[in-house]
């Protein structure tokens, strides 16, 4: 709801709001993947990726090069379900806030 209004809800303490931004979006494709009726190859990959990218958000600063490999494969798994893709484009704008790829 707060969203819609363009504006954010506040984050208690210390929190890195890029970290909140990365856990709400992976909470979001999750439950999108579970509630999903299909089955597809790259389906338990996916939901592997997802859980790492989850626990990376539970203690300290994630790890940026694993968080874009993270990334790399859930697309990959599942860049082709297109009723996840939304879900799956939040995750990559959240992996984002923490830099643009590397140079090169």
């Amino acid at each position: 709801m707060l969203q819609s209004l363009g504006q954010r809800a506040v984050i208690g303490g210390d929190e890195d709001p890029r970290v909140a931004e990365l856990r709400t979006a992976v909470s979001r494709l999750r439950r999108e993947l579970a509630a999903h009726p299909a089955e597809f190859p790259d389906r338990g990959i996916a939901e592997d990726e997802l859980a790492v990218l989850a626990a990376m958000t539970s203690g300290g600063p994630p790890e940026i090069p694993r968080l874009r490999s993270s990334l790399l494969l859930i697309a990959g798994a599942i860049g082709s379900v297109s009723a996840l893709t939304r879900g799956l484009t939040d995750v990559r704008n959240a992996v984002d806030l923490f830099g643009g790829p590397p140079a090169g």
